[in-house]
């Protein structure tokens, strides 16, 4: 894509959103869990609006300038058909995150984006 800044932050979380679901699939897998209730148990940590959050602002003092330009569009073009149970905050900033990950994952940044993941594992399982 040559202008990832055309995108609204929507468009953006959703294919990061994608791509992390997938990553953070992978590593599970990867790690040996293989029965469906302890996987799913397992990606709840990494996966839902609420982890996204606390992920976000344990990660958010090593994004770039241009990452958190990202975020912001993200965090507040997020989409308002939200489920009810969900914290509109914490939505809003898996939001933001999703689309940071959309954009680097648009923009062929691999490294920078494994980099990114592979701290987000990191903070996960330290917890």
């Amino acid at each position: 894509m040559d202008n990832l800044r055309l995108l609204n932050g929507n468009n953006l979380s959703y294919i990061g959103d994608a791509y992390y679901e997938l990553y953070i699939r992978t590593y599970l897998i990867n790690k040996g869990i293989t029965k469906s209730n302890e996987l799913k148990k397992e990606s709840i940590k990494f996966v839902s609006a609420s982890s996204h959050a606390k992920i976000y602002f344990k990660i958010n003092h090593l994004f770039t300038e241009v990452e958190i330009e990202f975020f912001k569009k993200g965090r507040n073009n997020f989409s308002k058909a939200h489920r009810r149970n969900i914290n509109i905050g914490e939505y809003a900033v898996s939001s933001g995150l999703e689309a940071v990950i959309g954009y680097l994952y648009l923009s062929k940044q691999n490294d920078r984006l494994e980099f990114i993941m592979k701290e987000i594992i990191k903070i996960v399982e330290e917890e």
